[in-house]
């Protein structure tokens, strides 16, 4: 058996797969080439702890907002602090979350801001859903293109949140009596995951075949589904994310 190839500082393995004779689809990228901007969406820590965000700190929520406001409407720290008579530097402490602001200071903001007093203390007020679907359960539906045998199950769905984003996820089942389907196309973000069977999947041009712990991550814009029933019966995770205000 061969084993995947020794990386040196700066890259990337990206896929491999040992089938006993030739590792196939072997991509290594140069960290360094990366562009800049996907090295910022990848740099978020998906361990921090709640304590590390001080979500529950009100100062930090209201920071938070203060800022957000701020930036929607395209004004800089400067021109707030021209706007508002409050200096740079305690603004600075306040988007910050290190200061806490008197109600005088909160209004003279919402009045520059043009947002209500309340709206700052929205993300502290909020609470956190979770959804926790057992085994077997879940809501089975129909997407729009689906057909006979191909079996849906939605886990989980939490509706309008602070991310702005909003995520299906679905377990999918193909049984030997499926034909394939028409492609997908829609907006957003998704990704399969392999369960069981193998499945020869269209994304645009390209055709990937996936095997159990395959992953498959792609623009949900471009046709995509499978284009041929390999091995049955098929299971697999399909995760779609999309902005909740589409």
């Amino acid at each position: 058996m061969k084993n995947c190839p020794i990386l040196t500082a700066g890259t990337v393995f990206l896929n491999c797969r040992d089938t006993g004779a030739d590792l196939e689809s072997t991509t290594v990228v140069n960290i360094e080439k990366l562009d800049p901007e996907m090295v910022s969406r990848l740099s978020q820590d998906p361990h921090r702890t709640q304590e590390q965000e001080r979500e529950k700190v009100l100062e930090v929520a209201i920071g938070r907002e203060v800022r957000a406001y701020r930036r929607q409407q395209e004004i800089t720290v400067a021109e707030l602090s021209g706007l508002t008579g409050i200096s740079i530097g305690m603004l600075s402490k306040i988007e910050n979350g290190n200061t806490s602001p008197s109600l005088t200071t909160l209004q003279n903001l919402a009045n520059a801001l043009s947002v209500p007093l309340t709206s700052f203390f929205r993300r502290f007020e909020e609470t956190r859903e979770a959804v926790h679907t057992r085994a077997g359960e879940g809501v089975e539906t129909e997407r729009q293109g689906t057909r006979a045998n191909h079996q849906y199950k939605l886990l989980g769905h939490i509706g309008s949140n602070a991310s702005g984003v909003i995520v299906e996820p679905y377990l999918i089942t193909l049984t030997e009596q499926s034909d394939v389907f028409q492609t997908f196309q829609h907006g957003g973000i998704e990704t399969i995951y392999m369960l069981e069977g193998e499945v020869d999947y269209r994304h645009g041009d390209e055709v990937h075949s996936l095997k159990p712990g395959d992953t498959l991550f792609f623009d949900a814009d471009a046709p995509h589904g499978p284009e041929k029933l390999v091995l049955l019966p098929a299971r697999y995770l399909s995760i779609i994310s999309y902005p909740q205000n589409t």
